[in-house]
């Protein structure tokens, strides 16, 4: 199981996050096609019309597991989020998962974790932003200090020299901002390919997009190569969590949504949510 959730692009277990994943969004595989002739060959159009099928199929049943007697009032579009689920769950499958596995196993783990470092790195200038626009002045200092450590002593991040210096990371997204202002979390939603999600974190992964510095690369290539690697590292970052989420839970799509918006709201409260009822969805 996946979902590409960071929302690190946290791939949270299979949907496809979390994640983490899938933000998110991987690398690249080809596909080696016979010839068939054009698009317009009654093959291609076959092929065409068994893919809008495979979607309709998917999203006619997701709807029908939804029972009004046990719905969610967090999840008023859970038709729609599980056949989300289940879309990115095939994706992953036959992706994502396979190349985290093969990124597993041919990456030196001092390497994969020099890529992880890097990754991180950046990300903690978008917490640094995220900090100030929270009023916690002290963590995005903390945060920009760790960049500049672990951007210069860290040779451009690849080693986390700030935390053995005792400069914690704090993971903070504009999704959190946005629950510190007093923005309500909106109904849950399971987005393609990243996962899990709410309204208000839909709206948080594009604001840290543009917070994001791999978003201000000109070269194209590098830019998306460097997606695709975030993405590729995180999944494999999550394989033993997707793993146990395959084997214990009963039903996979209540345990991730579940898990999802727990953390959010201990997150967005700093590990001190209010009960839950106090807060509105």
């Amino acid at each position: 199981m996946a979902a590409f959730g960071k929302i690190r692009l946290t791939f949270p277990p299979t949907t496809a996050y979390n994640p983490k994943m899938a933000s998110g969004a991987p690398g690249k595989t080809t596909r080696h096609r016979e010839e068939h002739g054009n698009m317009n060959s009654p093959v291609c159009t076959s092929g065409t019309l068994r893919t809008f099928f495979l979607i309709g199929f998917l999203f006619l049943g997701g709807c029908a597991t939804t029972d009004p007697d046990f719905a969610d009032p967090r999840d008023p579009l859970e038709g729609f989020n599980r056949a989300m689920f289940s879309l990115n769950d095939v994706l992953d499958r036959a992706i994502f998962k396979p190349l985290a596995q093969g990124y597993n196993l041919i990456v030196p783990s001092p390497v994969d974790k020099g890529v992880t470092n890097f990754f991180n790195n950046l990300e903690d200038v978008t917490s640094a932003i995220n900090s100030l626009l929270q009023f916690k002045i002290g963590h995005a200092a903390t945060d920009l200090t760790r960049v500049v450590v672990n951007s210069t002593v860290g040779i451009g991040g690849l080693f986390d020299v700030a935390t053995r210096l005792d400069l914690q990371r704090h993971e903070e997204d504009f999704g959190q901002t946005l629950g510190v202002w007093g923005v309500a979390s909106g109904p849950y939603l399971v987005l393609p390919i990243l996962g899990p999600s709410t309204g208000r974190d839909a709206v948080g992964v594009v604001v840290d997009w543009f917070a994001d510095p791999l978003t201000y690369l000109q070269d194209d290539t590098v830019r998306w190569s460097l997606r695709g690697l975030d993405l590729v590292d995180t999944r494999s970052d999550l394989l033993n969590a997707s793993r146990v989420v395959d084997q214990a839970a009963l039903d996979p799509y209540s345990f991730v949504r579940d898990a999802y918006l727990q953390r959010r709201r201990n997150v967005v409260y700093d590990g001190n949510p209010p009960p839950e009822e106090q807060e509105d969805f």
